[in-house]
């Protein structure tokens, strides 16, 4: 019997396998997935390292974090700025004084506040960009791609969705303000294998009940209502799907990732994984990504947090504290968005609070 069997072998799951064996404690790390690395997860293809489930850039600014992972690899500094295409024609992401210069023709941090209306106390996702960025700002570079993105109207949304959106009134367009931004040179694929060298893992393995007994404790990072049969009903989730194509040139875009704002564009944006690290091939990657609704057959990536979601996890984070045994984390058994770094304090966090002993 082992300790502890870990579901997911995602940056939570095997931050915690990593933790906890350390400690003594016997782990296994199972996943449906055929690898391990969950939606970091990266592989070469002719020379290039794809991020394959969407760019991964780490960034934190929490000094623990950065140490732990950077003892299993080398992340080379990264600096991500992003680009939007609105009906041909470019804008600096995140939004900026380049990006308030080329819409409002303005040149300093004053003259923007003439284009940004008052809104108080915004109700609903539309109402908050607009009193961060601006009606034609918005008009151009949020409304699409968010109605894309969550297949809803803007208004319907909550306005903490765009409330993670940086806004800077300097001509500085560095989408992540961390102390440490980076990209494991090896991928993350190879860091997090690094992680759990020792750790018995097996892939493609679901998760069903009669696994239970395999562990004294279960630390459960998939979809919480998944995990309960939906017993109280579906939450919801969106999904992507991502279409790989390799391209007979050495450089197609010019930058690693282009947000494609147009409503009459399908995709959300377009990644080139060869700008994420310095790369010598003839022929380039793009990778499309497409938004789609989450159906059993696909993966859930982000939880759809608005009051009647919310409202549903409540019930459940009741079913799970009286679960015995069973540990819930990570981005899909939290029901929230977290950033890698986030995830991985999380998991420490969990690791730390175990007081007792190995068995």
């Amino acid at each position: 019997m082992y300790d502890y069997l870990i579901v997911g072998a995602g940056l939570y799951g095997v931050t915690c396998a990593n933790l906890l064996s350390e400690r003594g404690f016997r782990c296994v790390v199972i996943d449906k997935r055929p690898n391990v690395g969950g939606n970091c997860h990266t592989e070469e293809r002719d020379g290039i390292m794809m991020h394959m489930h969407g760019p991964h850039i780490f960034h934190t600014s929490d000094e623990e974090v950065w140490a732990f992972v950077n003892r299993y690899a080398h992340l080379a500094p990264f600096r991500y700025s992003p680009v939007a295409v609105y009906q041909g024609h470019t804008y600096s992401l995140p939004v900026n004084m380049w990006t308030f210069s080329n819409v409002y023709g303005v040149t300093r941090p004053d003259q923007v506040q003439r284009f940004i209306p008052a809104i108080e106390d915004p109700k609903n996702l539309e109402d908050q960009a607009i009193s961060m960025v601006g009606r034609e700002v918005y008009d151009r570079l949020i409304y699409g791609y968010t109605r894309k993105q969550w297949n809803a109207e803007p208004k319907d949304l909550p306005a903490s969705i765009i409330k993670r959106l940086p806004v800077r009134y300097t001509y500085d367009d560095n989408y992540f303000t961390d102390r440490w931004q980076g990209i494991p040179t090896v991928g993350y694929t190879e860091m997090i294998r690094r992680m759990i060298m020792g750790v018995d893992v097996i892939t493609d393995q679901p998760y069903d009940r009669s696994m239970r007994k395999m562990a004294r404790e279960v630390i459960y990072t998939g979809t919480i209502d998944g995990y309960f049969g939906n017993r109280l009903g579906a939450l919801g989730y969106r999904s992507l799907e991502f279409v790989h194509s390799k391209e007979d040139t050495e450089n197609y875009q010019g930058t690693e990732v282009m947000n494609y704002t147009d409503s009459s564009v399908s995709y959300t944006r377009t990644i080139e994984h060869r700008h994420f690290a310095f790369t010598i091939s003839p022929v380039t990657w793009v990778t499309y990504e497409f938004p789609d609704d989450h159906t059993p057959e696909n993966e859930p990536y982000y939880p759809v947090n608005n009051e009647s979601n919310s409202a549903l996890h409540h019930k459940y984070t009741h079913l799970a504290a009286n679960e015995r045994g069973v540990h819930f984390g990570g981005r899909l058994g939290s029901y929230r968005y977290m950033n890698m770094d986030t995830t991985i304090r999380q998991a420490m966090d969990f690791c730390r609070n175990i007081t007792h002993r190995k068995p």
